[in-house]
């Protein structure tokens, strides 16, 4: 009997995701048969006026704070409830992925996505050779690959499952019905990653988020960990590296941004410097959430001051005492 408790106790989070698979279905039912636009209107509605009473909307205001320390806390309330409203809404929309992106320039006026860039697109797809894509998760971060997918272009996105296996499962069925290749991170995952580029394809990745391995950038003035995998690609591979953007527009409409090929730095080798590369990209990325905060998603931890590196801190602690040294010196010359 207590053997049996244990093993329910260590398959509790597992058996509780399992029993909400019918509900999330249900609810994905009801999405598609309310439509795009009132089923995003209603989810955004929900999460809205639930998220600001979850844990993590302790998290998103924190992360606000870090990249606004200025602003006023009305202010960060507002955007922290637009990013409820954006991540509602995302989630709402996961029962329409297959028909939002309905590009097509010769309809403009009428059509629900714009796209921005289109002749970049068009390079990467054509000149070929491998590429990188890097994104953030900016209004509903799912389109760039569903457009990938559409326009021909030869992309693997990497995901991370979601934690409930209920909506992973769910997830996963909807991207197979709309995505090009498809990458769960993971154990072993940079190998399959790797076998893309080499092959020739295009490989796409969201940024955004804290990686514990990952390497030091600057975020919104502060330090942050990032995953170094575009950039060691880049390094070896030596191919364009684009971003790729989606931004919400009024009326149920999008717009996807496609950067031109970014100029990253390189070290004395002449090889791509990595943390360079990151870094660049990774101000694309601040540039984007500047420009739309409410569409970001701040509920995730990004800043972790206590898991840098030691060797990152220690190097931080000598620069601020060469700083404060002046400073004492002077002090204690006109004592």
């Amino acid at each position: 009997m207590l053997r049996l408790a244990l093993i329910l106790r260590r398959n509790l989070p597992r058996l509780a995701g399992l029993a909400t698979i019918p509900l999330i279905r249900a609810l994905f039912l009801l999405a598609r048969a309310l439509g795009t636009d009132r089923a995003s209107a209603l989810g955004g509605w929900l999460v809205r006026r639930v998220g600001p009473f979850l844990p993590s909307h302790r998290t998103a205001m924190a992360n606000l704070r870090a990249a606004y320390p200025d602003e006023t806390e009305a202010r960060l309330r507002v955007i922290a409830l637009e990013a409820w409203d954006n991540l509602g809404r995302t989630g709402a929309e996961y029962a329409h992925l297959d028909t939002i992106l309905d590009h097509d320039p010769a309809v403009e006026a009428t059509q629900r996505m714009a796209v921005n860039g289109l002749e970049h697109f068009d390079a990467i797809r054509d000149d070929g050779r491998p590429g990188l894509i890097f994104s953030a998760h900016l209004a509903n971060w799912e389109l760039p690959a569903i457009c990938a997918h559409k326009f021909g272009l030869d992309a693997t996105a990497v995901f991370r499952p979601p934690n409930n296996p209920a909506a992973a499962q769910l997830v996963q069925e909807v991207r197979r019905r709309t995505m090009g290749g498809l990458a769960a991170s993971g154990s072993g995952a940079v190998f399959a990653m790797q076998g893309v580029v080499e092959r020739g394809g295009h490989l796409g990745q969201l940024i955004d988020q804290h990686f514990t391995r990952g390497v030091v950038v600057d975020f919104f003035g502060q330090p942050v960990l990032v995953n170094p995998l575009l950039g060691k690609l880049v390094r070896h591979y030596d191919c364009p590296v684009h971003g790729v953007r989606v931004v919400r527009k009024p009326g149920g409409r999008f717009l996807l941004e496609l950067t031109p090929a970014l100029d990253l730095p390189r070290g004395p080798d002449g090889l791509i410097d990595v943390t360079g590369a990151m870094q660049a990209m990774t101000a694309v990325i601040e540039g984007w959430v500047r420009e739309h905060p409410g569409q970001w998603l701040w509920m995730h931890r990004r800043w972790r001051p206590a898991m840098l590196p030691k060797s990152y801190q220690a190097k931080v602690q000598v620069a601020e005492v060469q700083a404060a040294a002046p400073a004492a010196r002077a002090e204690a010359r006109s004592a």
